[in-house]
């Protein structure tokens, strides 16, 4: 049986299952928010994995580590990389090894669904308070079977966290998750190193660009959803007024590029589009982000809010984002956000920001304000007051249902 923290400040002990660093996935974001967690009260056993899943399940067609991509030991963090997609022995061992108050499970793959499904179910089957963090409340493409394990998952949860209101309204509508079990904290800032001999000018001048000209970035792994076309079409009007507009495009490739090359071509903006087509690494994501002067974040539909927008706050980078999901959240400036799928808009909306240097520099202080508010320590706070409710409610839940005998009440022994 589980032992619960008693009210008088004792550490919480946390079960947390997602993935750690050196894999990708969403390791960036959980080591940031276990490494916080870790000492505010908590002591925090992170389940990562030795083997996610299949390569053939994965559409970037490479599931090698990020060497680059490292967390530091830290007091009250425990990391096992134990789990394996072809080894159930491992999931059961999670579920049932682990001391924890709460087990706090992020989700957002498909092909990992019966390793979460397995592992809630135990710790459900201890009574242990089962919380689950969404970064997808629905698929990135369209897939029947994301919406029927959703379910089956959803199911198991005491408590549901996910990061803008959008998500919180799609969960209550989709799923009938009821809105008090389900509390909104933001994805924090993700953080990358820049080294100390940072030459702005040289990292231009590498990825090839002059110094008059105005680059904006689209970064991330290149998938339909993320309005790259429209990035497109949008500096096709761009450089009508504006000539040294430049569009650098960095990611891996999760989809044919064809259809993409041959719009490039068809408004003849070979010379004024820069491709680096492969995953970049985390010690070299800062390249990226100095070398540009505006983030773009053209996403056609999107639930969540964007760990690419996090990093663009984090380098204190002017951002232009869709109304979609939770990229509203990421900018103060209402000019910055145009409707999804709408050239136009975002063509108006970026020469905007180069053409009025004002409003350049508003957007990077709004990045600055944003830093503030995303930071780490602050969500580490919410999410730990967070676990307290979930694990005190369940505390009640229990006495409820095992009450004790009442002196006198005459019951047989």
């Amino acid at each position: 049986m589980h032992r619960l923290p008693n009210d008088a400040g004792e550490k919480m002990k946390i079960a947390m299952l997602g993935s750690f660093p050196p894999l990708r996935g969403i390791s960036s974001y959980c080591s940031a928010l276990s490494t916080a967690m870790a000492g505010a009260h908590c002591e925090v056993h992170f389940f990562s994995f030795k083997k996610m899943y299949p390569k053939f399940l994965y559409p970037g067609k490479n599931l090698e580590d990020d060497p680059t991509s490292l967390c530091l030991p830290r007091p009250f963090l425990k990391v096992s990389r134990t789990l394996s997609w072809y080894n159930p022995i491992s999931w059961v061992m999670a579920g049932i090894k682990s001391h924890a108050s709460v087990f706090h499970a992020q989700w957002w793959a498909l092909p990992l669904a019966p390793i979460y499904l397995c592992i809630c179910f135990l710790f459900k089957c201890r009574n242990i308070p089962v919380v689950l963090t969404l970064h997808n409340i629905t698929p990135h493409e369209s897939s029947r079977i994301f919406y029927g394990v959703s379910r089956l998952l959803f199911a198991m949860g005491d408590h549901f966290i996910v990061h803008c209101m959008q998500n919180k309204m799609k969960l209550t509508k989709i799923y009938g998750i009821p809105e008090k079990a389900i509390s909104i904290i933001p994805h924090g800032l993700l953080a990358f190193e820049t080294p100390s001999t940072t030459n702005r000018t040289q990292l231009r001048k590498a990825l090839g660009f002059r110094p008059e000209d105005q680059v904006m970035l689209v970064f991330g792994t290149i998938r339909p959803y993320k309005g790259i076309d429209t990035a497109i079409r949008a500096l096709s009007r761009v450089v009508q007024d504006l000539p040294e507009a430049r569009l650098l495009i960095a990611g891996k490739l999760w989809q044919d590029w064809t259809p993409y090359q041959e719009k490039i071509s068809r408004y003849g903006l070979e010379s004024r589009i820069t491709c680096v087509f492969e995953y970049i690494p985390a010690d070299q994501v800062y390249r990226y982000f100095h070398a540009c002067d505006l983030v773009l974040l053209p996403y056609q539909h999107f639930d969540s809010q964007s760990g690419v927008g996090s990093a663009a706050v984090f380098f204190r980078k002017p951002l232009i984002v869709t109304r979609t999901g939770g990229l509203p959240d990421l900018v103060l400036d209402p000019d910055a956000v145009v409707p999804p799928t709408d050239e136009d808009a975002l063509a108006k909306a970026i020469l905007h920001c180069f053409k009025t240097p004002f409003k350049l520099r508003k957007l990077t202080q709004d990045a600055d304000i944003m830093a503030r508010q995303l930071s780490w320590p602050h969500i580490a706070e919410r999410t730990v007051s967070l676990y307290r409710h979930v694990s005190q409610k369940n505390r009640r839940a229990r006495k409820t249902d095992f009450p004790h005998p009442v002196k006198g009440s005459g019951c047989d022994t």
